[in-house]
């Protein structure tokens, strides 16, 4: 778990998204979505970390069909008075998330990463209710825009002290240890005018101020449930007369436990 944006949070970052440089996100966004991602009309993408809605907003007028889940209860709720019922909304953590395996074609986590304490656990999520890829955008620590960011910070700024920032490396870093050695694309976007740049080319250069990922799953995630089998009794008399009830019983939380009904091997209680 991370930063959980309360509603003085909410208001700081949605002045901040209203800005220059948040509006210009949304633009980069719609630009190299569709590039990293190759979506088609009408796929599943999750929005992890979806705060008001922005950026699912963006991949709705991508024609897709849009998801999104928030720790904050509050951005969630603002998320739902600007959607509607055009999209489903959840109250979720990013580690844990709620959601089955395999339910999404695609998940990204735009500016969601820099606000996470355990970064490499929500990936692994992500990675695990994904079927196809996993699209990742965050503040390019070696940008300008990521250096001033840092700056900020130090100085107070209320929204950036709590933001940790990212190199390619460091981000393909993360990647392959939460999904092993898989396929990746990625780019690099200047958030002045991302429309007139060519993708091909900023590929080359790990310096743009926005830097996007995305990672292809190579394989799919099946969860194993294995119930633990204990019959629970209430206490009773001993199963084998004559014997203490400690020889004929295994305790467990306080309670009684048959041991033909043990669902491990036998051994001392």
């Amino acid at each position: 778990m991370g930063t959980i944006f309360d509603r003085h949070m909410a208001h700081v970052y949605e002045s901040w998204y209203r800005s220059s440089a948040g509006r210009a996100i949304d633009r980069a966004l719609e630009h190299f979505t569709p590039a990293l991602l190759d979506t088609n009309p009408g796929d599943r993408i999750l929005d992890i970390g979806c705060g008001s809605g922005n950026h699912l907003i963006v991949f709705s007028k991508l024609r897709l069909n849009v998801n999104g889940v928030d720790a904050s209860p509050y951005m969630i709720s603002l998320a739902r008075q600007r959607l509607g019922e055009c999209c489903t909304l959840r109250t979720g953590m990013a580690e844990d998330l709620p959601f089955n395996d395999n339910e999404f074609d695609f998940t990204a986590l735009i500016n969601t990463l820099e606000f996470l304490e355990d970064p490499l656990g929500a990936l692994r999520e992500a990675g695990r209710v994904t079927r196809k890829r996993v699209l990742i955008g965050v503040i390019n620590s070696l940008s300008w825009g990521g250096v001033s960011k840092k700056v900020q910070g130090y100085f107070g700024d209320f929204l950036f002290s709590h933001a940790k920032f990212y190199s390619l490396w460091r981000l393909k870093s993360l990647v392959y240890e939460a999904y092993g050695h898989v396929p990746v694309s990625w780019c690099c976007i200047r958030l002045t005018h991302p429309p007139a740049q060519r993708l091909d080319r900023l590929s080359r250069s790990p310096f743009g101020s926005l830097l996007a990922i995305s990672a292809t799953m190579t394989h799919k995630t099946i969860t194993c449930n294995l119930p633990l089998k204990l019959r629970i009794k209430r206490a009773g008399a001993p199963l084998v007369g004559g014997l203490p009830r400690s020889a004929s019983h295994c305790q467990y939380k306080g309670r009684v436990l048959d041991p033909p009904d043990l669902a491990f091997p036998p051994g001392p209680c």
